[in-house]
């Protein structure tokens, strides 16, 4: 098949960026012809489709008058339509798979495709067709559930997106443009929900449930990933450092150990980070190592290195890719018993769930298993390769992938 993939972002700066370059290489991998739609970044990956990418513009790294300025820009990209117009020229894909694309490439694209009479499948990686915020966490950063039943425009009251009155109207006024006039029904033929905790909130939408279907991520063993058993002699924290991250319950547990000399690396970078570093200084913490934005070898060397993966999430995570890549290289997890992350952990044997914001269960979960002898611990550490390699594999995903695509190119012809 010719296939196209879409991503807002081509390289890796978030879970659902690193399946959308994963399927790419699983499909290249298994003869299919791919094409890449994205934006611009210096920190792209090579493609021989970047000269159709998209300008983009990060606007949080500008003051409020050019955001408010550039605002036209991330609900709806001109240059995006015309661009992928060009690209569906060229290229002529059998189908669109389409990961993330609000705020970046917009829904401009979805009218051409329709034009072109492409058949289009979308993986939700969060829940932007049923929260104007796409988590379900307001703006005092609690868990919500109000627009799933209520008016959405609950956002708006609640100043959901940094309780901040503008960019939540901006939330809002995104939701309206992607669910009222682009409708999930009319652009959408298949909708790919990666756990089932995400299909479960889905099926409150009558009109796109019959379109859902359950596909969860998969483990792409691009090197040949090398298990190691053995514990480390640090526990691990990557990815972005935002407050739905729980990354600072974490910092909070950790500054509660007994144990001194337990180590904690953070790699990531955020909006947090500038608040993490003048914590760590001002509070003189020693045994916290803030690492900032890593990727590659790097970032393999940290998570094959490490004792624990931790996730402390303080959101609806759906099936994060950061307790798929620890399983691979033999690193059991402790994480918030939340959202999609149930289904990932076999609870004591490839790690440990605690509830979310308990700092004192997390420091007691840390505790806990610093004190794991090494033969227990290697057995943590077999039982999460295995579960990645049982569950997760490449070879039961692309079956199920080509399946789906078939589905939807059969679906549309008919």
């Amino acid at each position: 098949m010719k296939v196209l993939l879409i991503n807002n972002c081509h390289f890796r700066r978030g879970g659902a960026d690193v399946v959308y370059l994963n399927t790419g290489m699983l499909l290249e991998e298994y003869g299919h012809d791919v094409a890449y739609f994205s934006t611009n970044s210096v920190h792209n990956i090579h493609s021989g489709y970047s000269g159709y990418f998209v300008d983009d513009v990060d606007a949080l790294q500008l003051g409020f008058l050019k955001q408010l300025l550039n605002m036209p820009r991330k609900l709806y990209s001109v240059q995006a339509a015309k661009n992928l117009e060009r690209l569906l020229k060229d290229f002529k894909p059998d189908i669109a798979h389409i990961h993330l694309y609000k705020g970046g490439l917009t829904a401009s694209i979805l009218p051409v495709l329709r034009k072109f009479r492409i058949p289009v499948a979308l993986t939700l990686h969060d829940y932007s067709l049923l929260c104007p915020r796409n988590i379900f966490v307001d703006g005092d950063g609690n868990l919500c559930e109000r627009c799933l039943f209520g008016t959405t425009f609950n956002c708006v009251i609640h100043r959901c997106n940094r309780k901040n009155i503008f960019y939540s109207t901006v939330n809002y006024i995104e939701y309206i443009i992607n669910n009222v006039f682009f409708k999930p029904e009319k652009y959408f033929d298949k909708i790919i929900c990666v756990c089932k905790f995400n299909l479960e909130k889905h099926l409150t939408r009558p009109k796109i449930r019959e379109r859902l279907v359950l596909l969860y991520n998969f483990f792409y063993d691009q090197k040949g990933i090398v298990p190691l058993h053995e514990k480390g002699d640090y526990y691990l924290f990557y990815g972005r450092l935002k407050s739905i991250k729980g990354v600072v319950t974490l910092i909070d547990a950790w500054e509660r150990l007994s144990d001194k000399n337990l180590k904690l690396k953070i790699a990531g970078d955020g909006n947090l980070f500038n608040y993490l570093e003048n914590r760590l200084k001002n509070r003189n913490i020693t045994n916290i190592e803030l690492l900032g934005h890593k990727t590659g070898d790097e970032l393999e060397q940290l998570i094959k290195n490490s004792s624990f993966v931790i996730v402390p999430s303080e959101c609806y995570e759906n099936n994060p890719m950061t307790i798929i890549e620890g399983y691979s290289f033999g690193k059991p997890v402790i994480a918030t018993h939340l959202g999609g992350i149930p289904e990932l952990i076999e609870e004591g044997k490839t790690g440990f769930s605690f509830e979310m914001r308990n700092i004192e269960g997390l420091k007691n979960l840390i505790e806990f298993t610093s004190r794991l002898s090494d033969d227990e611990y290697r057995t943590m550490s077999l039982n999460a390769r295995q579960f990645v390699e049982e569950y997760y594999a490449k070879e039961v995903h692309y079956e199920k992938l080509l399946n789906i695509y078939k589905e939807t190119v059969a679906g549309y012809e008919k």
